[in-house]
Parts: structure tokens; C-alpha cells; sequence
């Protein structure tokens, strides 16, 4: 397919005192083979320069109250607002590593039958060796097709996206009920596994690309395996559908180590740390109903998500 077939494109960029490296994204969407209609921004309420950059490099910015912010709610209001059908989420803190990337990601819908797709994250350059293994672990080199027949296979990581760099079929969006509005975080594997389950496929592009990586602590990993414990006990349908995360937790374990030893021994300590930081997180997570209000807040890396409650 031609360029001219790809004239319907938006990109929506949810904003909260993005700092510095986010002039680095915006110039990066200005290098791209393929530009977009429009470029979206909705923003919680930033402080520093993040409304001033994104109306220098012609954004349309929305803002927004910080305590009405939440992962899903927040996306379908940027894929409301654009008439795009084809609509781009990035997070404030990637960066796109090429300038064909945008272009990739939005020739995966040639197929009609393609939903959703989502493109390779790379560690940053000056990524430490555990945040690099996680992006590695998880976008590897090779792009993949995913349907609903996949789930034996790939378990919970058929309905595995990422909402750093993903587009959507607007569509294929539309009918799966869009974004869900009361989930802590994964938002985007909840859209995934609805459209898996309606019978569209998800595209992994790894052709389609981004730096994006996180150095979190322990006390961070624990935080965020906390919500994801919470959205996996709100929402059972997907571990039911396609698989318990444990599983596949011990595989990244595995894989963890295996790369550590050859790309930073020093780090092996920490990692066991941090993994059995997000063992107790995810369970606690998946638990929260027995937790008061309080202590939720207190575990969660999201805790405006807890006073929308």
C-alpha cells in the first residue's frame, strides 16, 4: 500500500510534567516518513514546560484535571476527539528510534482483520542492564500476528500490548466498547483481549520502533506489580481466557539471570530482590479487596486511581 492510503492518522500523547526529553519525542514525530493528521495532547495539570512545547510543535492540547486523569478514560477521550481512524498512543517518556517507525506501525493495518498494533521498545542507551533485559524479554526482533488461536501457546502474552507505542483500528475500537474507564492500568491489554475475543488480531511490528525503558527500585516494582495484581482480580475474564501471569513470570526469572550473568553480575542481587518485590506485590494486588483504602494508597504506584473509587 501506498502513503496516500494512510492519510487518516492521529497521535495521542497523555501529559504530566513530561520534562525535557519530551521536546526529544515531539522531534522525533517531526522526522517521521509518514506524518500524522494531528497530534494530540492531553494534559493533567503539568507544571513545567510540557503545554508550552507541545503548542511550539503545533500539538492540539486538551487539558485536563490531574485528579481526573485514568489510564483508559484518558485514551478515549484522545481517540474521541480525533476523527482519525487510525489513532497512535505514545507515552511522554518514548522516544521513536526511526524515522520509518510511525510508517511501519501504521501499514499493519493493510490487513483489515488487524485491530490493534503495537511496535518494538529498545532500551535507552544509558539503560541499566535489568530495565534493558525487561525490553529485550519482551520486544524481541522478530514481528508476529496474534489471534485468539494463539492462547495455547503464548498464554497471557497473546493479549500482551504495549500503550508506550501502540495504534488502533478506531473501528475495531468502537466495537469492542473502547477504552474501559475504571482500570488501574493495562488499559490496553483489556482492549487487546476484547478484540482477540471479537476475532480481530494484534500486530507485533518490530520494524516499528522506540526508546523506552524504566531503572525502577524495588520499592517502584513492587508499587507497579501491585496495580497489575489489582487489575488482574477486577478483571478475571483474562487470566480465565488466556492464562495465569505467574507462568510466564518464571520464564522472565529465568531469562533474567541468563542475561545478567553475562551483561552485569553485579545486578543479579538486586533483580532477586525486585522480583520477589513484584511476587508480593502481584499478590497483594490480586488481594486488595481484604486491604483498607488507606493501605491501598499507600501500595499503589496510582493513587489518584483510588480516590475515583
Amino acid at each position: 500500500m501506498s502513503k496516500s492510503d494512510f492519510l487518516d492518522i492521529a497521535i495521542v500523547i497523555p501529559t504530566l510534567d513530561a520534562g525535557s526529553n519530551f521536546e526529544k519525542l515531539l522531534q522525533s514525530l517531526n522526522r517521521q516518513s509518514l506524518m500524522p493528521n494531528q497530534i494530540v495532547i492531553i494534559d493533567s495539570d503539568s507544571q513545567d514546560h510540557t503545554v508550552n512545547l507541545a503548542h511550539k510543535y503545533g500539538c492540539t492540547v486538551i487539558p485536563i484535571k490531574r485528579r481526573d486523569f485514568n489510564h483508559g478514560a484518558t485514551r478515549q477521550l484522545g481517540a474521541e476527539y480525533t476523527g482519525a481512524e487510525i489513532v497512535v498512543f505514545l507515552t511522554q517518556d518514548a522516544i521513536i528510534a526511526t524515522e520509518d517507525s510511525l510508517e511501519n506501525i501504521v501499514r499493519c493495518f493493510s490487513d483489515p482483520a488487524v485491530g490493534a498494533a503495537y511496535g518494538r521498545q529498545l532500551p535507552h542507551p544509558n539503560a541499566l542492564s535489568i530495565g534493558a533485559h525487561a525490553r529485550l524479554f519482551n520486544y524481541p526482533p522478530v514481528s508476529r500476528i496474534k489471534t485468539l488461536a494463539d492462547a495455547p501457546e503464548l498464554g497471557i502474552k497473546t493479549a500482551f500490548i504495549s500503550n508506550s507505542f501502540a495504534a488502533y483500528r478506531k473501528s475495531a475500537l468502537k466495537e469492542v466498547g473502547g477504552f474501559p474507564g475504571h482500570v488501574i492500568l493495562s488499559e490496553d491489554t483489556y482492549v487487546a483481549a476484547k478484540m482477540l475475543l471479537a476475532g480481530w488480531k494484534i500486530y507485533y511490528c518490530a520494524e516499528a520502533q522506540v526508546y523506552h525503558s524504566h531503572d525502577y527500585s524495588i520499592w517502584q516494582e513492587f508499587k507497579r506489580y501491585f496495580d497489575t495484581g489489582v487489575f488482574h482480580g477486577r478483571e478475571p475474564w483474562i487470566r480465565q481466557t488466556f492464562g495465569q501471569a505467574e507462568g510466564e513470570g518464571l520464564k522472565y526469572v529465568l531469562s533474567e539471570l541468563k542475561y545478567l550473568w553475562t551483561n552485569g553480575k553485579r545486578f543479579i542481587p538486586r533483580a532477586c530482590l525486585q522480583n520477589l518485590g513484584k511476587i508480593w506485590g502481584y499478590k497483594l494486588g490480586l488481594n486488595e479487596k481484604y486491604l483498607p483504602l488507606w493501605l491501598k494508597k499507600k501500595l499503589s504506584m496510582h493513587k489518584h486511581y483510588w480516590d475515583q473509587q
